[in-house]
């Protein structure tokens, strides 16, 4: 894996450390803070994150992103496609729940149809992305030696999700609708420069913060007291923020210069138990308040994708 310029030299080495406890530990990138901020089209150089940006309309809040290539990487199966031995394949489909997997594939269902008559089907993808909470799609990433004739002739089948898709020929790239132009996707958000910059098995972006209530229940507020009433009192605004997840570790993306950056990694032990395992599932927490970090070491990856597929997130959280 390529090195980058690191931004927060405290938080990249405390998260190494935290990772070493590991036999298959994995290094810790910082932003190189050289991402763009606007990304007017496509670009297949990105990682998959940053790459989808163009893609999503702006209307959507949340965006999930599944990197199936850096999944197999982690698993050991770096060079497996859809000419892969079936027996490799089926391993790596039986270990994918054990990961940090935000999907486990959206042409799954249809892959012995997709399979029979098109030779391709999920194991051909290298990543890919949904989107919803305003506008509802997905996008699939084919890998680039899969002739592009095999996925149109399954769009023109209208083989499960595939139907009514629209194919790019140029990037064997498909989305659920049509593309949106540069000023109204994701491309053109101040939110794009939380994603990219990194491998991660699976990235998270919302648009947005969790409420409190949508946590704890309604009359939150007024059960507060002592240091969870004080730790709410002082958060700052979130507008956004981003979930890396690798093979062990998770890191937070809150923007740049985030005061709260600490009174947020202790909500989850200040205020009520949402969970008791919470904590031992996200372990030793760190922060970095200038880049607006905060890591984790996952003991369980598995368990960590579904909190943040379901939003149990009290280090996103906000009053309203």
């Amino acid at each position: 894996m390529r090195s980058r310029l690191l931004r927060s030299t405290v938080l990249a080495v405390v998260l190494l450390g935290l990772a070493a406890c590991s036999e298959q530990a994995e290094p810790f990138y910082a932003p190189s803070g050289d991402e763009p901020p606007v990304l007017t089209a496509y670009d297949p150089a990105l990682e998959p994150s940053a790459a989808v940006l163009p893609l999503v309309p702006l209307d959507a809040r949340r965006l999930e992103v599944t990197d199936f290539d850096q999944l197999r990487l982690t698993l050991g199966f770096g060079e497996l496609d859809g000419s892969s031995p079936q027996g490799d394949r089926d391993r790596f489909w039986r270990r994918l729940p054990r990961t940090a997997a935000l999907t486990e594939g959206l042409l799954r269902p249809f892959e012995d149809r997709l399979r029979e008559n098109f030779s391709l089907g999920q194991d051909d993808v290298a990543w890919e992305a949904s989107y919803s909470d305003g506008a509802q799609g997905w996008v699939l990433a084919f890998h680039g030696d899969l002739p592009s004739a095999r996925i149109r002739r399954a769009i023109q089948a209208g083989v499960g999700p595939l139907q009514g898709a629209t194919l790019d020929a140029k990037h064997n790239l498909v989305t659920s609708g049509e593309v949106p132009d540069a000023e109204s996707s994701w491309g053109s958000d101040s939110a794009a420069v939380l994603l990219g910059g990194r491998e991660a098995n699976a990235s998270y972006l919302e648009r947005g913060c969790v409420p409190l209530e949508d946590l704890y229940g309604d009359d939150i507020v007024d059960r507060l007291e002592g240091k969870a009433e004080r730790d709410v009192a002082s958060l700052d605004e979130l507008d956004h923020y981003a979930v890396h997840l690798g093979r062990e570790l998770a890191t937070v993306r809150l923007g740049d210069e985030r005061e709260d950056a600490f009174t947020r990694l202790r909500l989850a032990s200040h205020l009520p138990q949402l969970d008791p395992e919470f904590g031992r599932v996200f372990d030793g927490g760190v922060a970095s308040p200038l880049d607006g970090e905060l890591g984790y070491r996952m003991t369980r990856p598995a368990r960590a994708a579904s909190w943040v597929e379901d939003r149990t997130l009290p280090f996103a959280a906000c009053e309203t």
